[in-house]
């Protein structure tokens, strides 16, 4: 409930998310700012709509409010003098997820959303304080399920599509379960809309949208996307984890025209990963998720453009430049492709598996997972890295967390950094030789029936919620006919993927490259992924050189 202006008072500085600008920042944000007065009830800018300007409080106050005038709004945090505005969609390009109102008359900063760009890029100090504090916010939204709601069944395919877009792209929102939300049908109700209808996404308190594709629901917030008529550029990099987005930084501040296309989010994999601790740079570790954000503005400071969601259908050779095919959008032109599409969630090979994705069968560790296993049992599915953290990860807030692992020791395929870790952690039991045959259940997960592969014991596991990572096959049904693949799948590369002299990392055909976990050879690392997506930039100039090419951005 928004309390009255008399009672607000200022929001504490919740884990960096709130900082105050000092006098000489502030003077320097002047001299390209504009200072305006500001009256009670002004609306500096409204949720739903992109946020263009940078705003700093200089006299008086602004609450940050959800839901504006609706019979639902909520005030998320207030500011006084010294603080700024914004979230990470004035980033990014998305919509803005809350309303900025004045609450008492004082006196604003404004400078241009460019301008500001234009400021952290030549100012790291002050980058890293707006990019820290915008990420933390983001969170802190996601925490309070704010932003647009998704209303449908969790036995819906096409609800869990939504939710799990929503999730992968860090994208706030609240989700209403039709099967135990007492207030979904009402709401529905009031909409006019049966429970049939459903799964449906609203927007701004009053936009509905009907079962939407993943491009509607992401143009409606903002996300890029593909556009027709946007001419060859000078390379397309197909797949935006580490080393995707590597290669898009690389080569947009080597003034390569880049576009980067993902048919789900930005990070890929490693974005679902709770925490990667063996990151260099990051002595405290780094969430998938964070690492994911910050390379995806570094590649936009630099001029990349990443669409998603954008499935790459099909690569064609096109008059001496490459077609990338789009599903359900057009075509993008490249003269060079640089091929990073990683690899797709392997699943286990047990009955009735699909009718439980989404309820109670996952494939990421999250924060959105985290909030469902409240002091409730876990199991978890492997025994590599991404087990490893997740198991970490889930046990701050399951009950217990059990690991089932098929082999009987974890140093063949885990670090040792997480092995001492999940020693040291209660909660967290490892059943060795140990492997799921059946998922018990009426419509959402109960327990998971496992037996030991030795002893053939069989051993019954209450569990909601199960998380498989047990690897991932690579993503190259998209390649068929155009590239070289190994006998696994993986594209093939260097002189091994042609009868001609190859580049290392080009596949089969001069200009394409293929790097990261799709590659046939590579180190499945995320600190390998980004080498190799900044090596192919490097490469891709020589290619260049031998072709006569001028890159556009020089």
């Amino acid at each position: 409930m928004t309390r009255s202006p008399a009672t607000l008072t200022e929001t504490p500085d919740l884990y960096g998310a709130y900082p105050r600008l000092d006098e000489r920042r502030i003077a320097d944000l002047s001299q390209c700012g504009e200072r305006r007065p500001v009256s009670p009830g002004e609306v500096l800018y409204r949720e739903g709509e992109p946020v263009g300007e940078f705003i700093v409080i200089l006299r008086g106050t602004v609450a940050m409010v959800e839901g504006y005038g609706s019979g639902e709004e909520r005030t998320i945090a207030v500011h006084g003098p010294g603080r700024f505005l914004g979230e990470l969609g004035l980033l990014t390009g998305q919509a803005g997820f809350l309303t900025a109102l004045v609450r008492e008359p004082g006196e604003i900063l404004a400078v241009g959303a460019d301008q500001v760009l234009a400021l952290v890029a030549g100012d790291p100090a002050f980058g890293d304080l707006i990019l820290r504090a915008y990420l933390t916010r983001r969170t802190l939204l996601i925490g309070m399920d704010a932003g647009f709601r998704i209303i449908g069944s969790r036995y819906s395919p096409d609800a869990r599509r939504l939710r799990e877009f929503a999730a992968r792209n860090r994208l706030p929102h609240r989700w209403i379960d039709l099967e135990e939300d007492e207030e979904a049908e009402a709401l529905l109700r009031r909409l006019g809309i049966s429970p049939q209808d459903t799964p449906i996404v609203i927007w701004r308190g009053d936009q509905v949208l009907r079962n939407p594709t993943a491009a509607t629901l992401a143009k409606t917030i903002g996300l890029a996307a593909p556009r027709p008529g946007d001419g060859v550029c000078d390379l397309i990099v197909v797949g935006a984890g580490p080393a995707g987005l590597a290669a898009s930084v690389y080569g947009a501040s080597e003034g390569l025209t880049t576009v980067v296309l993902d048919a789900v989010a930005a990070g890929g994999q490693a974005s679902t990963s709770s925490r990667i601790d063996n990151y260099l740079g990051f002595p405290s570790g780094i969430s998938g998720a964070e690492l994911a954000e910050r390379a995806v503005i570094q590649a936009a400071k630099f001029g990349a453009r990443l669409t998603v969601p954008a499935e790459a259908s099909g690569l064609e050779a096109d008059d001496g430049h490459y077609s990338v095919l789009v599903e359900g959008g057009p075509a993008v032109q490249g003269h060079a492709v640089l091929i990073a599409t990683g690899a797709r969630y392997r699943k286990l090979d047990v009955p009735d598996l699909e009718k439980y994705e989404g309820c109670g069968v996952y494939y990421a560790a999250t924060p959105f997972e985290l909030r469902m296993c409240r002091q409730a049992p876990v199991v978890i599915v492997g025994g590599g890295n991404s087990a490893g953290q997740a198991a970490l990860y889930l046990a701050r807030n399951a009950s217990s967390v059990r690991m089932l692992v098929r082999g009987g020791d974890l140093s063949e395929s885990m670090s040792r950094y997480l092995t001492d870790a999940i020693g040291r952690t209660p909660g967290i039991e490892i059943m060795f030789h140990t492997e799921v045959r059946e998922l018990l259940g009426d419509g959402s997960l109960r327990a998971v029936r496992a037996q030991n592969n030795q002893t053939g014991q069989f051993i019954e596991i209450e569990t909601n919620a199960m998380f498989v990572f047990i690897g991932a096959d690579p993503h190259t049904g998209w390649l068929a006919g155009a590239v070289a693949l190994d006998d696994r799948g993986f594209v093939i590369t260097g002189n091994g993927s042609s009868h001609w002299e190859a580049l290392p990392l080009e596949a089969g055909r001069p200009g394409v490259f293929a790097v990261g976990d799709v590659r046939s050879g590579s180190v499945k690392r995320v600190a390998s992924a980004v080498g190799e997506g900044a090596m192919a930039v490097r490469l891709l100039h020589e290619r260049f050189t031998m072709t006569g090419h001028r890159q556009q951005g020089r």
